[in-house]
């Protein structure tokens, strides 16, 4: 298991995994910050970036805000060469 910061862009016009923003892995989506919305296609979003199942993923704190720490299931190593390559972009 890992946990990852994470900085959401709801609201975005395409969604997208990858980059950093002020050292938190940057996800944008297309739900509004309404009623949880947005934070659901984010823990979606992370399941299929590093391709486990959308259990696996939670979060763990910041549900109502932009930054958010998200645990992630699975192999150690596997999920932190992915964040690497998804930090870069």
């Amino acid at each position: 298991m890992i946990r990852v910061s994470v900085h959401v862009h709801p609201g975005s016009k395409v969604a997208s995994v990858g980059g950093s923003y002020d050292g938190a892995l940057s996800v944008h989506v297309r739900a509004r910050a309404v009623d949880g919305a947005a934070t659901a296609e984010v823990l979606k979003s992370l399941a299929e970036a590093f391709e486990v199942r959308a259990n696996a993923v939670a979060l763990v704190r910041g549900a109502t805000s932009r930054t958010k720490a998200v645990s992630i299931e699975g192999d150690d190593r596997r999920l932190r060469e992915r964040l690497e390559g998804l930090l870069r972009g």
